[in-house]
């Protein structure tokens, strides 16, 4: 019985005794030489901050608007309710009564509100560079205020569209 070492490391091809075998295996490596290629590794660089920056907004917009709730349950884009008093049909934005349910233009509205939080968010932030005229700051200020001021409220408004007695 052979010891283990040779078994586990042991190749057929090489432990072979037969010489046609090694023959095959030696001869066309003896005068067959491999090229020698200059080949040059492709340079990746890196994308741009404000390439990143898109990207990962976009990827936020996607997220906080429910598009993987939108492709797995496939709600209608918009819904419709019939008027009692005058039995004419109107459109529905938002699903009411259901936290859990959307229709699809409910969750782009919603992740477009909170994208546009965000960004006044990154206003306010690129307003304190020092390295800046003052009538950008204040530019770059009054307007990520304004943009915070906007998503709050109209996110607001939707969860109360949404969820009538919300916080009341």
């Amino acid at each position: 019985m052979a010891p283990k070492s040779e078994t586990l490391t042991s190749d057929p091809a090489t432990d072979s005794i037969d010489p046609i075998l090694h023959i095959l295996r030696l001869v066309p490596y003896a005068f067959l030489r491999p090229p020698r290629l200059r080949l040059k590794l492709p340079s990746l660089t890196l994308p741009s901050p404000m390439t990143t920056y898109s990207l990962t907004l976009l990827t936020y917009f996607m997220v906080v608007s429910g598009i993987v709730y939108d492709v797995i349950v496939e709600p209608p884009g918009i819904g419709s309710t019939q008027d009692r008093a005058t039995g004419a049909v109107r459109p529905v934005v938002f699903l009411p009564g259901r936290v859990n349910g959307q229709y699809i233009i409910e969750g782009l509205s919603s992740g477009f509100m909170f994208v546009l939080g965000g960004t006044g968010i990154v206003l306010m932030d690129l307003a304190l560079d020092r390295n800046r005229a003052r009538s950008v700051k204040v530019s770059f200020a009054s307007a990520g205020v304004s943009f915070v001021v906007i998503a709050y409220v109209m996110s607001m408004l939707f969860i109360r569209i949404k969820i009538p007695a919300y916080l009341r």
